[in-house]
């Protein structure tokens, strides 16, 4: 039988200083990650990845887990034998980055050219991305760095403007003048997917309104006082016996003095307040609602700054919250104001400022969706969702939506409308696809209008909703409109992979987009991650002061470390809590596997061996293990992957197995066939534990691998191959009760591991006897 002779492990303790050694080694080996596409579609494995977002520093120890998790399957795809493409993308549009470089060169983007600005942006985005492509790689992410895309490039940004003139063709696009959410310090209108709700401390104001040519008077209570001169009707409930007598009669607005009617509509709740609702353009969207159903006439009281309008007299000028303040001071001195009380309300919050919302009337382009909701629910059931259960945030998103999608922002830093239109009689003229154009800068590419001939344009200056940019993501990475064969081998992708926030936005945007294009769904599957929180399960905010910048922490333990704690700290789809205590942890679990690996590396690789049932049953719970694990896997499931193992190595393997054949390979008192047999089933479960967990941790493993098992990277291997033996499915646990309960009787009688013990060997472990006697020390 031949015998090979592996390099010992000589280091007592992992080294994470040897990652920089291993990331150099794979740059050097950078073709071992190439996408080479295969003729046959299901060998090809396709993760529509999320472009990460540079909108400042330190990045988000939560995002960067979920990175390292789409990492491990992307490198448990290939040990699969699939041909892996892996992207890597940086989103580089949008508000966040306009407001990091206003705040890193100390510029407003109102106040600064056009050009000036967007140039301020891009040299902002460099630096920040040099930045997260440095932390992507010290993870050992395994991306393609070398074709990286960026959301910004003209080629990107040409995709982006062809789908809009594609869905503009098929009368999915158009322009209207309705109420918006508006964000007043972003300066732009947002969706309703950018919108969070968080309950807030506002005063509830309740004024009295006098009934026209009548001494009655009606309390209003409202929490947008400032909104009065807005006010076009009040409202009750019509079962409401206090006020419904007063129904279709008319109230004078306090203050302004305007006379406006009182209707009935079962929407109002009368415990809420006076019971008696102040309907105004627009403090909220029963507002809306309301001014549709009753055809009233809006008043249009907040301007795109932030400020009130000159309907609103002596506040004209002065920004809404001080307004608030204001009126309320003088509806109490004037003794309207009959009550004002704080409480808890619900307000609607811009996503990225964290400021209120204000809904104004505006113009906008809009892409229909409302009539696309039975076909994305329709995909979204057909889609497989990992876990299965965030399906439904999809789906209560779309039952949800009661209007089509306002696109259009105004805003620098996007990908730009392609609209000029006629300066004569304002008709939108669109250019032909193909070409990135700018038509805020850009001279028409027509000579004359379409419709009245006249020869003079004038382009638009409004961007993209940045969602209308990242929703081509699938379209883009399998080269739509560039190459038939490539993007017929490579979509639909084969998963998308994101965290559960944004479901309503990138994952949505990107069903009803990539359908409306081209009638089939983007990806077959969907991994929906879990959000990162701090140790109290708190979000993660710099504003609550419990931010961690995860580069220190990638330092002291390494990214193994950190990649080990993100596989094993929560389930598939659940939210994880960030602990430098555990991540310490999961340093503790790799020591073992390190120190395991360096025992084993003392004794040589038989390449067969005749096995005895210890080895049998050892050989057995490892090809359960490894089937376990290549399952999980095959459903993006690391969680599973990475407990299974630790489990595996602490209980069974270290505790049990290697203490029973220890003396074996050592040769204590045995054959030369026995003594093989143990070094053969010693290195064929550290070769398999190495390969199960290199997805995971791929830099201890690799360094092992090469330093152990051959020069060839231990990420251009296969999984193993379970192999099964015909033991008893109850000796495992029969084996591990009867090491604990001896390990128990010589603690209780004072005796050391290492002294003789009496006990009996049960009659079902009596295959395992001379084992069990040599690791006891059992006196016959």
């Amino acid at each position: 039988m031949q015998t090979q002779f592996s390099a010992k492990l000589e280091a007592t303790s992992w080294d994470p200083k040897l990652e920089a050694e291993m990331r150099q080694t794979w740059e050097y080996e950078r073709r071992m990650f190439e996408f080479k596409p295969s003729n046959s579609k299901n060998r090809n494995f396709v993760i529509d990845t999320p472009p990460p977002y540079p909108s400042g520093k330190p990045w988000h120890p939560g995002a960067l887990t979920q990175y390292t998790q789409i990492d491990m399957t992307a490198r448990a795809a290939r040990m699969r034998g699939l041909n892996v493409l892996y992207p890597i993308g940086i989103d580089r549009n949008g508000l966040p980055v306009e407001i990091f470089a206003e705040r890193k060169y100390r510029v407003q983007m109102r106040k600064t050219p056009r050009e000036e600005f967007i140039n301020l942006c891009k040299h902002a985005l460099d630096d920040l991305e040099a930045y997260m492509v440095g932390l992507l790689k010290t993870l050992g992410i395994s991306g393609d760095y070398y074709n990286k895309y960026r959301t910004d490039s003209e080629d990107y940004r040409k995709l982006t403007q062809w789908s809009f003139i594609e869905l503009w063709k098929k009368g999915l696009i158009y322009l209207a003048n309705r109420p918006n959410n508006y964000c007043v310090d972003c300066n732009t209108t947002i969706a309703d997917a950018e919108i969070e709700y968080e309950e807030l401390p506002t005063f509830l104001v309740t004024n009295t309104f006098k009934l026209k040519d009548s001494k009655a008077e009606l309390p209003v209570a409202t929490t947008r006082p400032e909104l009065l001169a807005a006010c076009q009707m009040l409202v009750v409930n019509p079962s409401d016996t206090r006020y419904r007598k007063h129904i279709g009669k008319i109230a004078v607005v306090p203050i302004y003095n305007r006379e406006v009617p009182i209707r009935g509509h079962k929407s109002v709740d009368p415990k809420f307040g006076s019971g008696v609702v102040m309907v105004c353009s627009y403090g909220d969207y029963n507002d809306v609602m309301l001014f549709r159903e009753f055809k009233l006439k809006e008043v249009v009281a907040v301007d795109m700054d932030g400020k009130m309008t000159a309907v609103a007299g002596k506040y004209a000028g002065v920004a809404i919250k001080d307004a608030r303040s204001q009126i309320i001071q003088d509806l109490q001195e004037l003794g309207i104001a009959t009550k004002v009380e704080q409480i808890q309300h619900r307000t609607p919050l811009c996503e990225r400022s964290h400021t209120p919302i204000e809904i104004i009337p505006m113009e906008e382009y809009y892409l229909k969706q409302l009539d696309f909701k039975p076909a994305v629910k329709k995909i979204a059931k057909k889609i497989e969702f990992h876990p299965a259960m965030h399906r439904q945030i999809l789906l209560d998103w779309i039952d949800v939506l009661t209007t089509d999608y306002p696109i259009s922002r105004r805003r620098y830093y996007s990908t730009e409308i392609p609209v000029w239109y006629c300066s004569k009689c304002n008709t939108p003229h669109l250019p032909k696809p193909g070409v990135y154009y700018r038509p805020w800068r850009d001279e028409a590419p027509f000579k004359k209008c379409k419709k009245c001939g006249n020869t003079r344009f004038i382009g638009e200056t409004r961007t993209f909703d940045t969602w209308m940019d990242s929703s081509l993501s699938p379209l883009y990475i399998s080269k739509y409109m560039k190459g038939d064969k490539f993007h017929g081998l490579t979509y639909p992708a084969t998963v998308r992979m994101q965290g559960k926030d944004i479901v309503r936005t990138w994952l949505y945007y990107t069903l009803l987009k990539c359908y409306q294009l081209t009638g089939k769904q983007p990806f077959k599957h969907a991994w929906i991650g879990g959000l990162g929180q701090d140790a109290q399960g708190r979000a993660m905010r710099k504003s609550l002061g419990n931010f961690v910048d995860p580069e220190p922490i990638l330092v002291r333990f390494g990214a193994d470390a950190f990649r080990f704690w993100g596989a094993s700290e929560a389930g598939l789809g659940y939210d994880f809590r960030f602990s430098e205590e555990r991540i310490a942890g999961a340093g503790k679990f790799l020591t073992k596997l390190w120190n395991t690996c360096r025992f084993i590396s003392s004794f040589p690789v038989p390449e067969k061996a005749e096995l005895t049932w210890t080895d049998k049953w050892m050989l057995n719970e490892l090809g359960k293990l490894t089937q376990d694990c290549v399952e999980a896997y095959e459903r993006f499931d690391v969680f599973t992957v990475a407990t299974k193992v630790r489990e595996f190595l602490w209980n069974v393997f270290a505790s049990n197995y290697l203490e029973m054949a220890k003396g074996r390979a050592y040769g204590d008192g045995v054959t030369k066939e026995e003594q093989e047999a143990a070094w053969y089933t010693l290195h064929t479960v550290v070769k398999s534990m190495l390969l199960l967990l290199a997805p995971i941790v791929p830099y201890m493993t690799d360094h092992a691998w090469r330093k152990l098992y051959g020069t060839q990277s231990i990420h251009l291997q296969a999984f193993p191959k379970p192999e099964r033996f015909e033991v008893s499915e109850k000796v495992s646990q029969s084996i591990i009760e009867f090491n604990a309960q001896v390990w128990k009787s010589k603690r209780d009688k004072g005796l050391a591991l290492k002294d003789s013990i009496s006990t009996r060997i049960p009659p079902n472990l009596k295959q395992f006897e001379k084992d069990l006697v040599r690791m006891h020390h059992i006196k016959k």
